[in-house]
């Protein structure tokens, strides 16, 4: 699991005081970017290789709210992989009390820059793999 710390910023509440649900999605990017980064892989370096990897499935589950300046937690879990795609499960934890504020899914599929999927070629196949290997052992 990579884990990622943040504190809420007045621009993701709403006129509530609370998180808008959309910002969600973009704390489950910064997990997916940061679990990547665990891999040794920089979104940079797939762009250049003209690898892009568009999200073809969302699922969220909202439980709790997060607030104005809450510190949160994302935990950020890869549940599937192969040579064309990836799933990642998210939890956010709202810090000031350990409570999972969001539970949710992603899938990622690996396409060129005109749409078409694309199966990863070993140089980027083998390092998330890896990850994604020690990852499922430390669960069993």
């Amino acid at each position: 699991m990579i884990t990622i710390r943040d504190k809420v910023r007045f621009v993701e509440t709403d006129m509530m005081g609370v998180v808008h649900h959309a910002n969600y999605l973009r704390w489950f990017e910064m997990g997916r970017v940061a679990y990547l980064r665990a891999c040794g892989i920089s979104l940079g370096e797939l762009m250049a290789a003209d690898i892009i990897f568009p999200i073809t499935e969302v699922q969220v589950k909202y439980k709790n709210s997060c607030t104005f300046d809450d510190e949160f937690e994302v935990q950020t879990t890869m549940s599937a992989f192969n040579k064309a795609k990836m799933d990642f499960s998210y939890k956010v934890i709202r810090l000031r009390d350990g409570a999972v504020a969001v539970e949710g899914h992603t899938r990622n599929v690996f396409t060129d820059k005109e749409g078409h999927i694309v199966r990863l070629e070993p140089q980027w196949f083998d390092k998330i793999k890896k990850v994604f290997d020690a990852e499922k052992a430390a669960k069993e």
